[in-house]
């Protein structure tokens, strides 16, 4: 299975994309946030939108960067699991709702918010919403496109798939 279109195939996608990457380069040099946390949101995030793709992604991305894959494991099942501390779990939770805005016609429930504001200040708070809103973006691409997950390799930070096809 390969994707529906070579997105970046097409020059509207390759400006698209190249401001997309700005924002990722943004999120991984400037970020007041820990990646840790980052890479959680994003794998929570991409698992609520049935994006195989950014799961694949974002979970060989943190295992690369010296995350537990036990610990990766059970973020789909994060308030059930030991393994996340406060702030993570109020990170979960924003991921978790900003995924599911259509459950919810008021959004960010006021209860995720406030334990949102416990643990992250005004700088923190911008950095999370603004990757809630980037990895939904990401995901909603590659759900309608079908990109195949699977084939992402993590030292290159490309995907395989054309080379397993063939």
């Amino acid at each position: 299975m390969g994707p529906r279109l070579e997105f970046i195939g097409t020059e509207f996608a390759k400006a698209y994309y190249k401001n997309m990457l700005a924002n990722e380069k943004l999120f991984h040099t400037a970020s007041p946030v820990p990646h840790r946390t980052m890479e959680l949101v994003k794998l929570r995030a991409s698992q609520i939108n049935g994006c195989g793709y950014c799961t694949d992604m974002h979970y060989k991305d943190a295992v690369h960067a010296g995350e537990d894959p036990e610990r990766l494991n059970l973020v789909t099942v994060w308030r059930e699991a030991p393994a996340f501390d406060e702030a993570e779990r109020a990170a979960l939770a924003l991921a978790e709702e900003s995924a599911r805005l259509a459950d919810n016609p008021h959004g960010v429930s006021d209860e995720t918010w406030e334990a949102v504001r416990k643990h992250y200040d005004d700088e923190q708070i911008a950095a999370l919403v603004a990757m809630c809103a980037q990895i939904n973006a990401w995901n909603r691409i590659n759900v309608i496109l079908r990109t195949p997950a699977g084939f992402y390799d993590p030292v290159t930070k490309t995907a395989r798939y054309k080379d397993q096809q063939e």
